[in-house]
C-alpha cells in the first residue's frame, strides 16, 4: 500500500539538500572550540552556518545560538526573561491558550517559582485580541510569550502588531515560531520579536536540532551550564552535522518559499473543501491567515484519535493536534480557548500537507475521512 503523509506539521522529511549537508559535516569532526587545525575547520563551517541561518531571519551573526530543537529554545527563552523579570520585581507574564507545550510547560514552571501567568484572550479563529493584550501588559510585566503560527489550528498572529504593543511598553517579547519559520518570511528587523524559537525538522531539517534568536542588547541566562560555547549561551560541543543540515534546509525551504507556498496553499484549500463535503466536520482556526499547509478540523460524534487510527490503517498519517499531546485525554486547550465545547474539540482532526503531495492524495484523503467518519458513527449506533 503506497501511504499518504498529512502530518507535516509534527515533522517533515528531510530534503536532499539537508542530507548531502549533514554526510558531508561529518567530515569534519574537529571541536569547534579546539585550537587545531581540525577545530579550525569545524569552527568555521559552524559560523558559516550562524551567517547563513542569521541572513534567512534577518538577524545578525551574533544574535543566532544553536540549541537542540524547539523545546529547548522555547525554554531557554522562557526561563531567561522570568529570571530577567524576577530580578526587576517583574512577576507577570502575558501568554496565550494557545501554546506549545514547550512554553506552556515552562511557564507552569515560572509559575510555582513565583510567575502570575495571564493568558490573553483570542478570538473565535485563534487571532490574539490586540487590545486585550495590551491592557494586560502593565509594569509589572516581565515579558509577553505568544506564538507565531498555531501548531494545531494553523492560525497566523499578527506578530509584527504584537510586538509593537510590547515595544512601546518596554516590555520584551518571544515568539515560538516553530512553524512559521521555512514557511512564513519572518523577519526579526522588521517583525520586532527579541527572542524567537525554530526547530529544523519543521522545514526540511534534521531532528534534534533548533536554534534561538536573541536580539542584540536583550538579558540572557543561559538554560545549560558547562563550557563556554555559543558564547557562553549554550554550554556543550555543538552538533555540527546536524546544523549543517539545518542550515542546508532552511537556505532551501527560503529558495522555493513563493512556489512551493503557493502549491500548498492550493492543496489545503482543496482539503478543506472536500472535508467541509463530510457532514459534521467544521474548520478551526483562521480562514483567510493560516499556514499553508494546514488545515484542521472538529468533527461531531467522532474522537480524533480513533479518526487518525482509522486513517493510518487506510494509509494515510495524520493527527489529532499536536504531536507532543499524543494520548492527552484532555481536549486540548487551544480548542476550546477558540469557543469548542470539549466534546467538540476531542473530535479534532489535523492535517498538514505540503507542496510534494497530490491533487489526487488530498482526493483520498476526503474520501478516505468521509468513510472513516461514516463507519465509526455506525459503530457507535
Amino acid at each position: 500500500m503506497k501511504r499518504i503523509y498529512a502530518d507535516c506539521a509534527a515533522s517533515m522529511p528531510m530534503c536532499a539538500e539537508a542530507k548531502k549537508a549533514y554526510l558531508e559535516a561529518l567530515d569534519a569532526f574537529g571541536n569547534p572550540s579546539s585550537l587545531h587545525a581540525e577545530g579550525a575547520a569545524a569552527a568555521r563551517l559552524l559560523e558559516d552556518c550562524r551567517e547563513r541561518l542569521a541572513l534567512a531571519l534577518g538577524a545578525s551573526a551574533n544574535e543566532i545560538i544553536f540549541t537542540s530543537g524547539g523545546t529547548e529554545s522555547d525554554n531557554a527563552a522562557i526561563l531567561s526573561l522570568w529570571e530577567s523579570g524576577k530580578r526587576e520585581g517583574k512577576r507577570r507574564i502575558v501568554s496565550t491558550a494557545l501554546e506549545h507545550h514547550a512554553v506552556s510547560r515552562a511557564l507552569d514552571h515560572a509559575s510555582r517559582d513565583g510567575a502570575q501567568i495571564a493568558l490573553c484572550p483570542v478570538d473565535g479563529e485563534g487571532v490574539v485580541d490586540l487590545a486585550a493584550l495590551d491592557a494586560l501588559i502593565d509594569g509589572e510585566t516581565a515579558f509577553v510569550s505568544i506564538m507565531y503560527a498555531s501548531n494545531e489550528i494553523g492560525t497566523i498572529e499578527p506578530i509584527a502588531d504584537i510586538a509593537a504593543i510590547c515595544r512601546a511598553r518596554g516590555v520584551p517579547f518571544h515568539t515560538d515560531a516553530v512553524q512559521a519559520v521555512g514557511q512564513l518570511a519572518v523577519d526579526a528587523r522588521r517583525d520586532g520579536f527579541d527572542m524567537l524559537s525554530l526547530s529544523a525538522h519543521k522545514f526540511g531539517g534534521p531532528r534534534g536540532v533548533g536554534a534561538l534568536y536573541i536580539r542584540e542588547g536583550t538579558a540572557f541566562s543561559p538554560l545549560l551550564c558547562g563550557g563556554a560555547q555559543e558564547r557562553s549561551r549554550r554550554a556543550g560541543t555543538e552538533n555540527l552535522p546536524a546544523i549543517a543540515g539545518m542550515a542546508a534546509a532552511l537556505t532551501r525551504a527560503l529558495s522555493e518559499m513563493e512556489a512551493r507556498g503557493a502549491k500548498a496553499a492550493a492543496l489545503r484549500d482543496r482539503l478543506i473543501a472536500g472535508m467541509l463535503a463530510i457532514p459534521g466536520v467544521s474548520l478551526t482556526g483562521s480562514a483567510k491567515d493560516r499556514l499553508p499547509g494546514l488545515a484542521s478540523f472538529a468533527v461531531d460524534g467522532v474522537s480524533g484519535e480513533s479518526l487518525v487510527i482509522a486513517l493510518d490503517l487506510a494509509g494515510i498519517a495524520a493527527s489529532s493536534g499536536a504531536a507532543c499531546a499524543s494520548g492527552d485525554l484532555e481536549p486540548s486547550r487551544a480548542l476550546t480557548a477558540i469557543g469548542l465545547s470539549p466534546e467538540r474539540a476531542r473530535g479534532a482532526l489535523r492535517l498538514s500537507v505540503c507542496a510534494d503531495n497530490t491533487e489526487d492524495e488530498i482526493d483520498e484523503i476526503c474520501s478516505a475521512c468521509a468513510e472513516a467518519v461514516k463507519v465509526i458513527l455506525a459503530q457507535r449506533g
